[in-house]
């Protein structure tokens, strides 16, 4: 089991907690952008447009013209760089939520490098940077700027001042001290092409496969696929759905975004409990294959001091800035209406009372 109730100290986290005791965090209202000239780089414009013509030629492919190994290889690998994002760039290296020894730690970072969303490096200091300012002009994808802004758009357009601004704020010398982490930001121009685009072109045709689908629907397709189930976390769960647990910040709950994101769409509760290796409050592992992931390899001896958060502080911010969407605690929340609370049923009830 992990241990329960740890903390985190790391100065760019968004809110202090203290596990063992009342949570006295304070929440902060995300102010709105202020309105500014967006300068395009459209060199991105075009190779996203070309990149997403490309993916969606892969997707006709898949669904009609490749093998049904090739298909399995393309979701394969799916997983895999999806993992590599999940489990590795942001549960284990951007928030620390648990610690893995060295086969893990190479595992999953070629797993990121198949991913090709930047060196893990890269991508976990733009992650501090979102936690840490989060919805201000220093989030890289500040929701607050409209969907598409957080969904792509800041990959189109020139970074707000404010990101490079505030960037020497985040401490990165833990990553840095990671030899494999090294290794990957030096050689990344030559590793990403090699992971993301080569081998998945080239191993299909092991099996028969013509390049011409091996490439379009293993590395195109799967590629573009795996940008945009990823980028739902910055927009689509920061937009539409519940927050039981902090109503006060624009991360929200919503199941379908975990399911393509292996587990990522919890979001209410990961920008409430950042350290938590769950990234969710749930103990199974429905629409959690991140988690399902972590605990193998935790069973296998090379996870371990997994991070989570205990039942009681969670209750307590439930019942402190929760919108009363819980589905356990929501109920006590004093907006709910009382007709709103026929039918609750408790599940294994203390029977001393």
């Amino acid at each position: 089991m992990p241990p329960q109730g740890q903390t985190t100290t790391s100065s760019w986290v968004l809110y202090e907690n203290d596990a063992t005791s009342e949570d006295k965090s304070v929440t902060q209202v995300p102010p709105s952008a202020e309105d500014r000239k967006w300068i395009i780089v459209w060199r991105n414009v075009i190779l996203m447009a070309v990149l997403h013509i490309g993916g969606l030629y892969g997707a006709y492919l898949f669904l009609t013209k490749a093998m049904w190994t090739t298909c399995f290889f393309a979701v394969f690998l799916y997983i895999c760089s999806g993992l590599g994002i999940t489990a590795g760039a942001h549960r284990l290296w951007a928030h620390k939520s648990y610690k893995a020894r060295l086969p893990l730690r190479i595992l999953l970072t070629l797993f990121n490098t198949i991913a090709f969303q930047d060196s893990v490096i890269d991508w976990a200091r733009d992650h501090r940077m979102h936690h840490k300012y989060s919805e201000t002009d220093a989030d890289p994808h500040n929701a607050t700027r409209g969907f598409f802004f957080s969904h792509v758009g800041w990959l189109l357009v020139r970074k707000h001042p404010e990101i490079k601004n505030k960037g020497h704020t985040i401490d990165m010398s833990d990553l840095w001290a990671d030899p494999v982490l090294r290794f990957q930001k030096k050689n990344y121009l030559l590793l990403m092409p090699l992971c993301c685009f080569v081998l998945p072109t080239m191993i299909p045709t092991l099996w028969g496969e013509s390049l011409w689908n091996a490439y379009f629907v293993c590395a195109l397709f799967r590629y573009t696929y795996v940008l945009n189930v990823t980028w739902l976390v910055n927009s689509a769960a920061h937009k539409w759905g519940d927050k039981p647990y902090d109503k006060d910040i624009n991360p929200v709950e919503t199941r379908p975004v975990s399911l393509v994101v292996l587990g990522e769409g919890f979001h209410n509760y990961h920008h409430t409990f950042p350290w938590d290796y769950k990234t969710a409050e749930l103990g199974h592992y429905s629409l959690n294959l991140s988690k399902l992931f972590i605990d193998t390899m935790s069973l296998l001896g090379m996870a371990y001091d997994l991070k989570t958060v205990s039942r009681d502080v969670i209750e307590k911010r439930v019942k402190r800035t929760g919108d009363g969407s819980h589905y356990l605690w929501g109920w006590d929340d004093k907006d709910v209406p009382a007709a709103d609370k026929d039918g609750a049923v408790i599940i294994n009830p203390d029977k001393t009372e």
